[in-house]
């Protein structure tokens, strides 16, 4: 199971609102590349794809696909503020290493 936190289910909701795009999915991506080996994607998407897996935490639709599940299992999604920005951050039990920048993964 994937979980969003209260405060990033807020922050989703916001960002939804602004853009006129409540209702939608977030669509929950793991794609290869960055200096670790994959990185996370999300975005808002319409419709839940024939293969995918829909989650809902918090009030937030969230859609992930069967290869991306693999790397997600029991991720909690956070938004987080600080001194060196906000966003969203993705407590995964499954990371082996992060890269210097924390921007990628590898599993």
């Amino acid at each position: 199971m994937i979980t969003i936190t209260e405060k990033a289910a807020v922050k989703v909701k916001e960002i939804a609102s602004a853009e006129a795009l409540e209702g939608q999915g977030l669509r929950l991506c793991v794609k290869g590349g960055g200096c670790a080996g994959f990185s996370y994607d999300l975005y808002f998407e319409d419709k839940l794809g024939e293969m995918d897996e829909e989650f809902e935490s918090n009030g937030v639709k969230l859609y992930v696909d069967p290869m991306s599940l693999q790397y997600l299992e029991a991720t909690e999604i956070d938004y987080v503020e600080g001194a060196h920005g906000a966003g969203f951050k993705f407590n995964n039990p499954n990371v082996k290493g992060t890269c210097g920048c924390g921007s990628s993964f590898s599993a």
